[in-house]
């Protein structure tokens, strides 16, 4: 076992991520998760001596394109750390809308049930924030719910899980659905990243040709499942909000909002039940 000094390595590989076209950063991160420190202590004792093999293991992982998240198990979402494995899609920054809309809009006591869980990010943050919620997460995945259960135990969280085919499962009335739900036309799976297309489960990123397909499911099945006054909150894609307009009106909801993300595009879509009022 060779040793060098932890700067030399750092710099090493910094230089090779970026020849790579991969952030330096992961390096550090990596380094970080490796030696059991911070970043910032990483940074500053760069007098220590390691032995670069089980960074290289870890890099090679990276430059061939699996996702950082995968490579160190976990990922930082609404301010928890979540496990997230391959049997997951990984959790992204813009869903945290949807969480922080769920949060503001969802009534005291409310029946929740998050459709599509699979690491559970969004019913765990959910709850987590609203303790007087009543939140399930399904999803028809048991991989998923696998990783949903790790994820709850190490929150400590009191969200429920249940295998389920959209909301099939569910035969109690509930006030709220959240869902991020697979939305990308298979048409388009080809043109995304690498290391999204190779890596992350297809049936997280697609259901289907149009990538509406799901979307279309959710709204015609939670009429019968919603309280008169229950409604959907739910994640789409980029350039859909015509096309959800035209299935909630075609399904008899109403679009009380459509919410952007940081890159004003339309990301969150609320919905209740026309005549509800």
């Amino acid at each position: 076992m060779s040793r060098e000094l932890l700067a030399v390595v750092r710099t090493r590989f910094r230089d090779e991520a970026l020849q790579r076209g991969v952030s330096p950063r992961d390096v550090d991160l990596l380094l970080s998760d490796l030696l059991g420190q911070s970043p910032a202590w990483v940074f500053s004792h760069g007098d220590t001596m390691v032995d670069p093999a089980p960074l290289e293991q870890l890099l090679k992982r990276r430059f061939d394109g699996e996702p950082l998240q995968y490579i160190r198990g976990r990922t930082e979402f609404f301010s928890h750390d979540f496990v997230v494995d391959d049997r997951v899609l990984i959790p992204r920054p813009e869903t945290e809308i949807l969480v922080e809309t769920a949060i503001a809009r969802a009534k005291p006591g409310a029946r929740v049930v998050d459709i599509g869980t699979g690491s559970g990010c969004i019913a765990i943050s959910l709850e987590k924030a609203r303790p007087d919620l009543r939140v399930t997460g399904v999803d028809l995945s048991l991989d998923a719910l696998a990783v949903a259960s790790i994820n709850r135990r190490r929150l400590s969280s009191n969200v429920r899980l249940a295998a389920s085919n959209l909301m099939a499962s569910i035969d109690a009335e509930v006030d709220l659905v959240v869902t991020n739900p697979p939305y990308i036309a298979a048409t388009e799976i080809a043109a995304l990243a690498p290391e999204v297309r190779l890596f992350e489960p297809m049936m997280a990123l697609t259901p289907g040709v149009t990538g509406m397909e799901l979307i279309e499911r959710i709204l015609t099945q939670s009429r019968s499942r919603l309280a008169l006054t229950g409604m959907i909150i739910m994640e789409i894609g980029y350039g859909q909000d015509q096309q959800v307009r035209a299935a909630a009106e075609e399904a008899t909801w109403v679009v009380d909002e459509m919410i952007p993300d940081l890159a004003g595009v339309d990301r969150v879509v609320v919905l209740s039940r026309r005549g509800s009022e």
